[in-house]
């Protein structure tokens, strides 16, 4: 496998995988937000260059094996894939250390031809089933080649409105304990860990009330995923993950991100509410896999991930 690190690489590695967009979302986030400062401290890999077969993004090892010596904290070893070979991807798991199966981890991606269970390891393992995410996409931007004119209208940028009462702010760390609590997926020692390092080193939007608490919020992951998004019980029904989604979401869109974000499909109200900020569904079906380190009889668990995208600018 080939580290990329020159900004060129990465520049042109970004363009091709536009023109994949929308099955290469998490892995093009994952790309971008290296590109773009690499707050996550990830690393883009490829089978070969520039004419690649496989793409992988993960945690550098030397930061996983200093900052995150827990084997089983899959939160924060994040890895996307998106291949066009699978005899490639095969060879790769086989063949290399690329991916670390002595450590459990997420893994979320979607190949450019077939799919499956035993694609995802290289070797068939059962599966636990769970409940997916439904991703959405809100603004794919086109893949235009240097210095040429994209076609079509112009991407529209995201726009909010704060409501009376309320204030818009970074959600402060000092919070944690109320999004650990929120979370579906949280509420352990190593989300907690996750979610505070999401504060300190990407974009996130709250809406604070007069007494200072947060009432509604969205973060930002290290693969350009608007995520962990949440609005109190007795604030819902009045368009506030709109706020601080369009609010992240000015931010992307003057990077060139792709905007998107997960729901679980059975999350009704959630997908309602971005619906009517301009979320619509896509026709793709990425992978997010969970295996647990080799030797300890937990097995692996997987989850599918819907992903929906906004076709037109929403006022």
């Amino acid at each position: 496998m080939l580290t990329l690190t020159c900004p060129g690489q990465l520049q042109h590695l970004e363009e091709a995988l536009r023109r994949s967009l929308p099955a290469t979302l998490p892995v093009l986030g994952a790309v971008m937000t290296v590109a773009r400062g690499n707050p996550a401290a990830h690393e883009v890999l490829v089978d070969s260059w520039p004419h690649f077969r496989v793409v992988l993004t993960r945690l550098r090892p030397e930061v996983l094996l200093q900052e995150h010596r827990d084997p089983w904290d899959f939160y924060t070893n994040q890895l996307t894939v998106y291949y066009r070979d699978e005899g490639a991807w095969r060879a790769l798991l086989g063949g290399t250390e690329a991916v670390g199966w002595t450590r459990a981890f997420q893994m979320q991606g979607k190949p450019g031809t077939g799919w499956g269970q035993e694609c995802v390891l290289g070797i068939p393992s059962p599966t636990v089933p769970l409940p997916g995410l439904t991703a959405l996409v809100q603004q794919l931007p086109r893949a235009t080649p240097a210095g040429k004119e994209g076609a079509g209208p112009p991407i529209p940028r995201p726009h909010y409105r704060v409501p009376p009462g309320l204030r818009l702010a970074p959600v402060s760390p000092s919070h944690i304990s109320l999004l650990n609590a929120t979370w579906s997926f949280g509420g352990n020692a190593r989300s907690r860990r996750f979610l505070l390092g999401l504060l300190r080193g990407l974009p996130s939007a709250c809406l604070l009330a007069p007494h200072g608490r947060p009432v509604s919020w969205s973060l930002l992951d290290p693969l350009g995923c608007l995520s962990h998004g949440y609005t109190l019980p007795a604030w819902r029904g009045q368009g506030l993950s709109g706020v601080t989604l369009g609010a992240l979401g000015q931010g992307l869109y003057a990077r060139s991100f792709p905007i998107y974000c997960g729901v679980l499909p059975h999350n009704t109200p959630s997908q309602r509410a971005v619906r009517a900020v301009g979320f619509l569904p896509q026709p793709v079906t990425p992978w997010w896999h969970q295996p647990w380190p080799q030797g300890t009889g937990a097995g692996d668990v997987g989850w599918l991930w819907w992903p929906f995208g906004v076709r037109s600018p929403v006022p």
